[in-house]
């Protein structure tokens, strides 16, 4: 048995006992036990985790704890570029992919709206999300600290709010997504594109008072649903703007693209 010191960071001690928030500490550790293995063992999902330090070096998540260590575990850093220390990943996703929990629908319809690619079925298990994250390479989204533990999810966000548009602006604040937003972009049922269409195309699918009173229609690839600017769109426009303000960036025009569809999406 070995003994080594830990010190987590900022937001990590959330999810650490009263006792041991904003302090040092010392704990037992089997032999051969990897930095992994104990922060986890702590109650830190590894995806919170983007620096360790043992005794003051830059470490991965398989480095052994020997006898006396002291390990400090940091979140993710807003204000200070430390690319060059970075060792607990191998490579960022070169897309940002999400894989989202099954008690987290109206967040993937929200991401599905500002044009992100989201998979979610509410029936899924977790051991269904772990498969996908690693063979599709997405980031997984959860309120379920021990969905992050497991091994073959590289990359996610434990989300602290219950309410999708905060947990929306938590994703956005963490991976710095308001530039990569296309909002109307995506079907917030099916997940697939949209392109646009001319009214033509959707006469019978829509409305008769809409085909007269709107010009600009979109529809899904994969299920063939249409959208259109109507009330609802105009409510999901505010919340777009609000929240693209927020992150100092405005939707482009090119991202107008979409539109509202004959029944709700939200």
């Amino acid at each position: 048995m070995v003994s080594a010191t830990f010190r987590f960071y900022e937001e990590l001690n959330d999810f650490l006992p009263p006792e041991r928030r904003r302090r040092d500490f010392t704990v037992d550790c089997a032999r051969r036990a990897t930095t992994k293995h104990m922060i986890e063992a702590l109650g830190v999902p590894h995806t919170e985790v983007e620096l360790i330090l043992v005794n003051g070096e830059s470490v991965d998540f398989t480095r052994v704890l020997d006898d006396g260590d002291r390990v400090s575990v940091y979140p993710r850093f807003e204000a200070v570029d430390i690319t060059a220390l970075l060792r607990v990943r191998q490579e960022p996703l070169r897309a940002v992919r999400f894989a989202v929990d099954s008690h987290l629908g109206a967040l993937a319809r929200l991401l599905r709206l500002m044009g992100f690619d989201t998979l979610y079925d509410s029936g899924w298990h977790d051991a269904q999300i772990e498969v996908m994250a690693g063979e599709q390479h997405r980031i997984v989204l959860t309120r379920d600290r021990e969905l992050l533990k497991r091994r073959a999810i590289t990359h996610g966000c434990y989300l602290h709010s219950q309410d999708a548009v905060a947990q929306l602006k938590e994703v956005f604040q963490r991976l710095d997504l308001h530039r990569r937003a296309r909002p109307f972009s995506r079907c917030m049922r099916c997940n697939s594109p949209l392109r646009a269409v001319d009214k033509a195309q959707v006469r019978g699918l829509v409305p008769v008072a809409v085909q007269q009173t709107c010009q600009t229609f979109s529809q899904c690839v994969g299920c063939g649903r249409v959208y259109w600017q109507g009330s609802h769109w105009r409510r999901m426009r505010t919340l777009v703007d609000e929240l693209l303000n927020y992150f100092g960036t405005a939707a482009t025009p090119e991202s107008e693209t979409a539109t509202r569809s004959p029944t709700r999406c939200c």
